[in-house]
């Protein structure tokens, strides 16, 4: 049986899936067609684009709808204008947001390393800032090419807030995916967001299966201020996930908390939880840099330097989890792929 077909079927996968966090993240910039085609070519199972509109109504691939940290925008004299202050999820940012450009403005840009401090800046400026119609026509293409289905698996970003600016993304994410030809539960989508009333709302659009993320602990849904992540991932609060959700996507200290000597402990129940729930874990995100690593798997005392990321992988799948995030697809498929219950 095959993996998909094992998901389809609402049975236990034969492995667990990589999902590649923002395409191959770790190695081109996030969120660019390269990203994504150098994550399918490394194996991923799924990959990740994050959502957010442009000024027009376009649903592009960022991960924030602040772009001065991953595009060329801050360079640009024509657009020195358009920086600006807002209040996003409660928290005061400035910079250059997606909704003040439209899908014209944004092709002009291009992108670049997140985080260079960690990450080579060699790719920078090559790439431009993808639609999600154009990250579906990539998955199509290469799913052509390699014979096998690729899984996408978009999040919405903010969408409350962006409803409040009419540019509400359930509608448009839902009939561009319906376009598609995915349609049904069975089909290799996974919807995720941070808010409740988001994942609700498309649970009535669509039958695509919903993914609830859980942030830290002591943070909650920016749309429900009376919820908190800590009281959804105990045992009555992931049955009520259930509700509307197929699965989560905790933080991976949810699943597997770092000591104080900043060493891997024991793992929670959240797992166990969530199974018996009927939904699946996905954590995120497992990165090689040392900076991201767990004190077990650091090598040597450079933040930029990699670390033993398989060890990593392999200590959260043996608590149970049904799938990773990674910024490093290449290296997490090698390490589902070895690593021993």
């Amino acid at each position: 049986m095959s993996l998909l077909i094992a998901l389809a079927a609402g049975v236990a996968a034969a492995q667990p899936l990589v999902i590649a966090h923002r395409g191959a993240s770790g190695d081109r910039p996030e969120h660019t067609l390269a990203a994504y085609e150098l994550a399918i070519d490394q194996g991923a199972d799924f990959i990740e684009p994050d959502l957010v509109p442009t000024k027009d109504g376009v649903l592009v691939a960022r991960h924030e709808n602040e772009i001065s940290g991953t595009t060329n925008v801050a360079d640009r004299p024509e657009f020195a204008r358009r920086k600006a202050t807002k209040t996003i999820d409660g928290q005061e940012i400035t910079g250059w947001f997606t909704e003040d450009f439209t899908l014209a403005e944004l092709n002009t840009l291009r992108a670049k390393e997140r985080i260079p401090q960690l990450r080579s800046t060699a790719y920078d400026g090559q790439y431009q800032v993808p639609t999600l119609k154009e990250v579906i026509a990539l998955v199509k293409r290469k799913e052509k090419a390699a014979g096998r289905r690729i899984g996408l698996y978009p999040e919405t970003k903010h969408p409350s807030y962006f409803a409040g600016l009419k540019l509400a993304m359930e509608k448009p994410l839902v009939a561009e995916l319906h376009a598609a030809g995915y349609r049904k539960a069975s089909d290799p989508v996974f919807i995720q967001s941070f808010e409740i009333d988001n994942l609700r709302a498309l649970k009535g659009m669509t039958k695509l299966r919903l993914v609830q993320l859980i942030g830290d602990l002591n943070s909650g849904p920016p749309d429900r201020s009376g919820i908190g992540y800590a009281t959804m991932v105990t045992a009555p609060g992931l049955k009520g996930i259930a509700a509307y959700a197929s699965g989560v996507g905790p933080e991976k200290s949810a699943v597997i908390p770092r000591g104080a000597d900043g060493k891997l402990a024991a793992p929670t129940a959240l797992v166990k939880d969530a199974h018996a729930a009927g939904l699946v874990v996905h954590p995120y995100t497992f990165r090689q840099e040392n900076y991201f690593l767990a004190a077990d798997f650091k090598k040597g005392g450079d933040p930029r330097a990699h670390g033993d990321l398989a060890g990593e992988v392999c200590a959260f799948l043996k608590a149970g989890v049904d799938g990773v995030f990674s910024d490093n697809p290449g290296l997490a498929v090698a390490a589902v792929k070895s690593c021993k219950p």
